[in-house]
Parts: structure tokens; C-alpha cells; sequence
């Protein structure tokens, strides 16, 4: 019964950093350069450690793929405070050191995606349905 309930409790941990780091990233970056990048970003999960002293925190962008290590970068270089702000927003023993990975899911759904309407497309074409 122990293990259920610290899983539950990591599971809610890790979705109140995802709410609050959402937050920070988007109303709080102050380098207006970084924020207009970091706008189009959005968080799409966090996996947090069972002793809290890492999350991985996954995102995706709507921007260019030439801005993708602008975006990977800049988010390093927030590391530091977005852990900080952390701190002030909710109560734990020990604060989780963030390490952000991008999320490739959502483009491989989009480029799946795009296969089968190619491949339907083609169907179509050559008068199979």
C-alpha cells in the first residue's frame, strides 16, 4: 500500500511542478527575446524521481525547427531559476533539479499522421478504397 500511495503523491508532485513551471515559462521569463521563443512552447509532461531530486520536464514548440536549440538552450540557461521560483511556489523538502528533454511524440504523430494521408491520397488515386 505504501508504494501506491508514493506513487500517487510523486504522480501529484510532478503535476504541480508541470502547472507551475507552465506558469512560470509563460508570464515570468523576463528576457522578452527568450519569452517571445518560449511562448510557443508547451510542457507536455513531467516524470519526476521517487526522492524528488530530478524531473524531466518534456516540451514541444510550434516554432521552426531552426529554433529548436535556441529554445533547448534557453531553457538550460532558465534551469536555475525557473528551480528557484519553484521553491517559492511549492512546499517540498527538496526541490527537484530540472533537466529539460524535447518531446518528439508530437511530431512523429504529425508526420504519421501525414504518411497515412499520402497513402490514402494515393489509394484514391489508383481507384482502390
Amino acid at each position: 500500500m505504501a508504494t501506491r500511495h508514493g506513487f500517487a503523491r510523486t504522480s501529484r508532485v510532478a503535476e504541480q511542478i508541470h502547472r507551475e513551471l507552465a506558469d512560470l515559462i509563460r508570464f515570468h521569463v523576463k528576457d522578452q527575446r527568450l519569452a517571445t521563443k518560449l511562448a510557443l512552447v508547451t510542457l507536455t509532461a513531467v516524470e519526476v524521481t521517487a526522492d524528488y531530486s530530478h524531473a524531466k520536464v518534456f516540451y514541444t514548440s510550434l516554432s521552426a525547427e531552426s529554433e529548436s536549440e535556441t529554445i533547448a538552450e534557453g531553457l538550460r540557461r532558465l534551469a536555475g531559476y525557473l528551480r528557484r521560483e519553484l521553491g517559492h511556489r511549492i512546499s517540498l523538502h527538496k526541490i527537484p533539479e530540472l533537466h529539460f528533454i524535447y518531446d518528439e511524440s508530437v511530431a512523429r504523430g504529425t508526420y504519421l499522421s501525414q504518411l497515412i494521408d499520402e497513402a490514402i491520397a494515393a489509394d484514391r488515386k489508383t481507384g482502390h478504397d
